[in-house]
This record gives C-alpha cells, structure tokens and sequence, in this order.
C-alpha cells in the first residue's frame, strides 16, 4: 500500500451532541489524532435518513452498488466515507437494553452491503480489501455490576461481533453509571441518588475517558501494525 494518511469515522448516535457518547467519542478521536490519524465525527441525529429498505441492490451480481447501499439520500455520503475510512467508532447510549434505532439504522445502511451471503472455505466472504480496527462504545446509566446482572453485555456484543465480521476487527467499551442531567432537581426519580451519582462521576468520568483515548490510539496503532506502509 502507499503512504497515506489514515482517516478514522466516528459515529455519534446519540440525540445529546455534547454529553457521556460525544465526549468519550471526542476522547477516542484525541487519542486517535495522538496516534496520526486525520478525524470525523458524524451525529446522526443531524441527519435525515432511514434504515435498511431491504432492496437487495447491493447484492445484485456484477452490481455497482456492492459494497455501498444503494439508497441515495442524505446518509449517502458518510457511507462512502465510511468505506474509505481505515478506522470506524460507533458510539450510542443504550435505551431499554439496545443501542438506539438511530445507530441501529445506521449500521444497518453501513454493514449490510459489505457483507454477502457468500462463504468460502467456511469463512464469510466481505467485500472489503483490508481489516478495518472498529469498536463499539456504549454509555449507560445504568451501573456495571447491574448491567451484568441484568444481561446487558451478550446482547450489546452481539453489535460488535457482526462488526468484527464485516470489518475483520473490533471492540467494545462500556461506560457505565453516567450522570445524566445537569440539574437532577427538576426530574422525577427515586431509582438512583443524585449525589452517588456525582461521587461515581467525579471519580470515574476521567478514567473512563481516558479508556476512550487509549482505545482510539490502539486502533489506529492496530491499522498500522497491520499496514506499516499504509
């Protein structure tokens, strides 16, 4: 491969654009920009599209759309740049025990056509000319012992394993127990207290931070290590 320089994709899809998704996406693209890759962040709420539309163009033979979904709407052209990109971070908060439609949308629009239903020599055939390092970092209220308890981990893994299928390679990284409001007076709640809430988050939000920086620097070292001229 020839030198160049090597682009990350990081996907926002949350509906809150300054809060837990976008700021540890902002800290994995700093740690991704500490490690020599140019960044884009996309927030899909910004963005007027729909899922998968189940049209098969994309799997058509001899298609010019394989690889690409081939609905031409405003997702359009972060698609494109997604299938260019040499590094991908999806971000989402999880509601009612999934990531949001928004990125579920999203990934569908993004994965399906990269994908075929073609194997060979038991292994499942992308089309894709290298291993993209992807991960999949989801922000929750809910606290890490309970979102064990409750069975969060096999169901959000589930995202990331069809990422490691479609793109050779990813992770996932829970931050969990956030602080949601800024003024929690005005809200009904008696589920959790306001004020262990702060404590966890006073005590936490850097570390968890500073795991998202590690994990954007990490891909695009991993992107490197398997492309040296890259």
């Amino acid at each position: 491969m020839e030198n160049k320089s090597i682009k990350a994709v990081f996907v926002n899809g949350s509906p809150r654009k300054k809060w837990n998704t976008f700021n540890a996406l902002e800290s994995a693209m700093k740690g991704a920009q500490e490690a020599g890759a140019e960044c884009e962040l996309v927030n899909l709420y910004d963005i007027d599209f729909k899922g998968c539309k189940s049209c098969f163009a994309c799997k058509v033979k001899n298609s010019k759309t394989n690889g690409i979904c081939a609905l031409k709407d405003n997702l359009r052209p972060i698609l494109e740049r997604c299938r260019e990109a040499d590094v991908i971070v999806l971000g989402s908060p999880v509601y009612y025990s999934y990531p949001t439609g928004e990125i579920r949308s999203f990934m569908e629009r993004l994965l399906f056509p990269v994908g075929t239903y073609l194997y060979e020599n038991g292994k499942h055939i992308t089309l894709r000319e290298k291993v993209i390092p992807s991960a999949m970092i989801f922000t929750m209220n809910c606290p890490e012992d309970y979102m064990k308890v409750v069975g969060y981990p096999p169901i959000l893994e589930e995202n990331t394993k069809v990422m490691t299928d479609i793109f050779g390679y990813s992770e996932t990284l829970y931050i969990c127990n956030t602080y949601q409001f800024n003024d929690y007076s005005r809200y009904d709640f008696n589920l959790f207290s306001e004020e262990e809430k702060r404590r966890y988050r006073d005590e936490h939000f850097e570390k968890d931070m500073e795991k998202a920086y590690e994990l954007g620097k990490r891909l695009v070292e991993k992107y490197k290590e398997e492309y040296p001229a890259g």
